[in-house]
């Protein structure tokens, strides 16, 4: 995959991110909302793409960082969906490749469903603790979105044809092209890593917490706005 890879059509803004990352959560809400409230769900799609924590960090991302972070990650976006982990502490997700490759396999149905089963599976972890890295809950999500062919979800899980292309998105997040999660690239080579937010920590990861030092949410109306008009 080559920095060209990073350069999407007019019309698609390219988001790599990890379901495991709150502010993600928080970007994908926006760019959902602000899409549907500008009326152009049928001028911008997202292509999503993987930076997945776990390969990144050699580990699975520890959840008391996760737990830090709701609280304050909630009360910036609440209607993205929060709560705190409610169900079996052995329930929750080890890892999350499972949901990252079944949100690239749903790109052989359409961008739209692919869109569609990364909000589901976000909403999933985030806001109703469920274990997203396990098949049936991805394949139940799926099939909840109401978009998505669960049988043809299904089958691109088990032969695993879209691991090849996660592998790659990986890979890409390695380098010095890709930041964080989430970071997003327009047509025009414009990219915007956590947009509009500056955050620092206070103490260690999993340890501390976030110190958000500044939130600028209509920058998603012109990333949008800019995108449709490519």
């Amino acid at each position: 995959m080559t920095d060209a890879s990073l350069t999407p059509p007019p019309g698609v803004i390219i988001v790599f991110s990890d379901i495991w990352c709150s502010f993600a959560h928080i970007a994908i809400h926006r760019l959902h909302a602000t899409r549907k409230r500008l009326g152009l769900e049928h001028q911008v799609g997202f292509d999503l793409r993987a930076f997945p924590l776990e390969l990144l960090n050699d580990a699975p991302s520890p959840r008391p960082g996760t737990d830090s972070e709701v609280g304050r990650m909630a009360s910036m976006e609440p209607e993205a969906g929060w709560q705190l982990w409610q169900d079996k502490d052995w329930l929750y997700p080890s890892t999350m490749l499972p949901a990252l490759e079944a949100i690239q396999a749903a790109k052989e149905q359409s961008l739209s469903a692919s869109e569609q089963l990364d909000l589901g599976l976000r909403k999933a972890f985030w806001a109703q603790s469920r274990c997203v890295s396990h098949r049936k809950v991805i394949l139940d999500v799926a099939a909840e979105t109401g978009s998505v062919d669960v049988t043809a979800l299904a089958a691109a899980l088990d032969d695993g044809r879209a691991r090849s292309a996660l592998m790659e998105q990986a890979a890409v997040s390695r380098t010095d092209r890709v930041n964080c999660s989430p970071h997003l690239f327009l047509s025009d080579g414009a990219d915007y890593p956590n947009p509009g937010i500056e955050v620092r920590w206070e103490g260690d990861y999993g340890i501390g917490f976030p110190v958000i030092e500044s939130d600028d949410p209509k920058i998603y109306e012109d990333i949008l706005l800019k995108a449709a008009t490519e």
